[in-house]
């Protein structure tokens, strides 16, 4: 998988990107999707304009949460009108952008923001289309840190004011309320929670027909497929039909109703890897440590979620087997916190030898930051097409 002698001379540490894995992963989705489903894929989970592009060329659209990632989407080829606008803080020249660009809808999460989004659309004399991101109060079996769907969470409207706030918008004359939108997490692999969210839709859709409101166009359920970072070579791309067959099952759309999903993680996750070099092997009494010129300012999720990524030595695999060692593998930075994984299995490895962290293309790259003065990491792209 890996083109060591492509690797040679390449400063380290960089991401490496399987561009035809992406391809493939593309593929799967769009032979999934019926004509009234709608793939946004998230751009907070990889902002690379070059696969930025890849996605966009293959017809998906954009679920953004800044106006940075509206203009990245838009310069990466995504038409306006496939992406939609998330985030809980709007700032206002963020609204204004994209109701200036015409972009599909806002996600809004509050009427603090819908009213600020009316008076800066009649500002600009254009009306705001506008989903409402309803806080369902279901649990997604992931890290605490990566639900969103729950009462005690930041995200969403209260179900209990939900048709108040849709009367709310019948009341804007900026604003056409044009359907619901839903995320209760990320990295879920359970289906029951897929399920537990259409079922909890169905209540609410029932419950707005009750009270008179019908005019429910799009339901938009987010995203939130997670990837295995155990054995990214065994499952390379997510379990989609799995995925999308839940909603198939178990959501009761009304006829003409528009199902959109937000999907990231699952779409960039596996085809990107961190390369890093061994700087040095350290032993103590208790303890060998292998240390990395690659760290938590090149790949976060560790040292911020406790994370998982599998650790390659790739120059091992050119040498003869031996049996393996336990180490801690840690980076260069000044953070006790800086350490990919403990107490790790890996064949006998020597100062120079690459080493990848596997399952690296989502909120790896994107979140890289230069604490400590670092350089951000470049990025490297595979060159096989079939």
């Amino acid at each position: 998988m890996f083109p060591l002698q492509q690797f040679q001379g390449i400063q380290t540490p960089f991401y490496y990107y399987d561009t035809q894995l992406l391809a493939d992963t593309l593929s799967v989705i769009n032979s999934l999707l019926d004509d009234n489903m709608h793939m946004h894929y998230a751009v907070k989970a990889n902002a690379n304009p070059r696969i930025l592009s890849q996605i966009a060329e293959a017809g998906l659209g954009a679920d953004c949460v800044s106006g940075g990632e509206i203009r990245a989407a838009l310069e990466a080829g995504f038409p306006a009108e496939k992406i939609v606008y998330a985030g809980v803080g709007k700032s206002d020249w963020e609204i204004r952008l994209g109701l200036e660009q015409g972009i599909f809808c806002f996600n809004v999460e509050s009427i603090p923001e819908l009213e600020v989004i009316n008076d800066l659309a009649a500002e600009l004399n254009r009306t705001a289309s506008v989903c409402l991101r309803i806080n369902p109060n279901v649990g997604a079996h992931t890290h605490a840190n990566i639900q969103t769907g729950l009462s005690e969470n930041k995200f969403g409207i209260d179900m209990q004011d939900m048709e108040s706030v849709i009367r709310r918008c019948s009341e804007l004359a900026n604003i056409n309320f044009i359907g619901l939108h839903f995320h209760i997490g990320s990295q879920i692999l359970e289906m029951d929670d897929f399920k537990a969210l259409s079922l909890r839709i169905n209540e609410l859709q029932e419950r707005l027909e009750t009270a008179g409101i019908l005019s429910v166009r799009n339901i938009n359920v987010g995203g939130g497929l997670g990837i295995d970072y155990s054995d990214p070579e065994g499952h390379p791309i997510p379990d989609f039909k799995a995925y999308i067959d839940t909603y198939r099952q178990h959501l009761h759309l009304r006829p003409g109703q528009q199902l959109h999903f937000e999907c990231g993680r699952s779409i960039v996750g596996q085809m990107g890897s961190l390369i890093a070099r061994v700087l040095y092997i350290k032993e103590n009494a208790i303890k060998r440590f292998c240390i990395l010129d690659a760290g938590m300012t090149d790949l976060i999720r560790p040292a911020l979620y406790d994370a998982y990524h599998k650790v390659e030595n790739l120059s091992a695999m050119e040498r003869e087997e031996t049996e393996p060692l336990l180490y801690d593998v840690v980076g260069p930075v000044c953070e006790s916190s800086d350490v990919f994984v403990k107490y790790y299995a890996l064949p006998f490895t020597q100062r120079g030898d690459l080493v990848a962290l596997r399952s690296a293309g989502a909120y790896g790259e994107i979140m890289a930051s230069q604490y400590n003065c670092r350089t951000l990491p470049k990025a490297y792209f595979s060159l096989n097409k079939k």
